[in-house]
């Protein structure tokens, strides 16, 4: 049986550290995704990978399964095809919980400095007062806990195994006898977190940031925050790619000045203006953009009152 190799769809060895895979990660997830026009199926594969070696257990657990992938396969009938056949069905059972997504906006000046930002969101909790369980239950007597069954149907030789949620627990494999007073069942408690990230210089629009274990609780763990980002104008600054736009406008006295001092990020930049003044074309400042190879341009606007 061949299995994925998770090292190479992150293009990492098996004796990366786990920050160089994030950082691998980090790398192709913004390459690959389909906000970015990247392929989905590619980036799909990507964050699977990324699900397990950027776990220590299960990373663990995974390089021991590559090295023996069907266990102990000592007597007593062993069948590894029908095993493994069947423990698909646990696995499918415990696949991870959902990222939570949330959009946060960066100014084009934010985006530049690479400073300190505080993010307040709202965040599913455990609900302490029952643990996360939502209430006293029991395990369901027909499943046995999975929340499924499976039946064999056919021959020996001819068989299919059919998988069909249990009716009695409706898929959850239990049942409760009290639900929680606080939560109602629901396992959880609506909080609002505030959390301080550092920004990466030249962080574009459209690009994510992805914290472990920041998202919401659900069935026994806490889920990843992934903040996407959503770059907005600040201060008459816009963010073009690795390009800084600033809008300056100017009154009929301003006309008349053989220089104009514009503010930048790093601090004001005299500018002496061109002989012919002309709106339609904007002013060029090398290498006073972001990640040291985009430019500034300024953009020149006339606003006046004629009285």
């Amino acid at each position: 049986m061949s299995m994925n190799n998770f090292y190479d769809t992150l293009g990492v060895t098996e004796t990366s550290t786990q920050d160089e895979i994030k950082k691998a990660y980090r790398k192709l997830a913004i390459e690959h995704h389909p906000d970015k026009g990247g392929d989905e199926d590619k980036f799909k594969k990507i964050s699977e990978a990324y699900n397990i070696l950027g776990d220590e257990t299960k990373r663990s657990q995974y390089d021991n399964q590559r090295q023996n992938p069907f266990g102990n396969m000592g007597g007593g009938g062993f069948n590894p095809f029908e095993d493994l056949f069947n423990g698909a069905f646990h696995t499918q059972r415990r696949r991870s919980v959902p990222d939570k997504v949330i959009e946060v906006q960066v100014g084009a000046i934010e985006s530049f400095m690479a400073g300190d930002k505080i993010i307040n969101y709202s965040r599913q909790h455990m609900c302490n007062d029952c643990s996360g369980q939502g209430g006293e239950r029991e395990t369901c007597n027909v499943c046995n806990g999975d929340g499924f069954i499976v039946q064999k149907i056919g021959g020996s030789m001819f068989s299919q195994m059919v998988r069909q949620a249990c009716n009695k627990c409706k898929g959850n494999g239990f049942s409760y006898k009290k639900t929680c007073g606080t939560c109602h069942g629901q396992t959880t408690k609506s909080e609002t977190e505030s959390i301080k990230i550092k920004l990466p210089h030249g962080i574009d629009d459209g690009q994510f940031l992805r914290l472990q274990g920041k998202g919401d609780y659900k069935d026994g763990m806490y889920g990843n925050l992934v903040i996407r980002v959503k770059a907005t104008p600040e201060n008459n600054f816009e963010k073009l790619g690795d390009d800084l736009i600033y809008n300056a406008y100017f009154d009929l006295d301003g006309l008349r000045t053989e220089n104009l001092e514009i503010p930048h990020p790093q601090g004001n930049i005299l500018i002496k203006l061109p002989t012919q003044f002309d709106t339609s074309k904007p002013l060029r400042v090398k290498s006073k953009g972001y990640n040291n190879v985009g430019d500034m341009f300024v953009k020149l606007f006339v606003r006046f009152n004629r009285n």
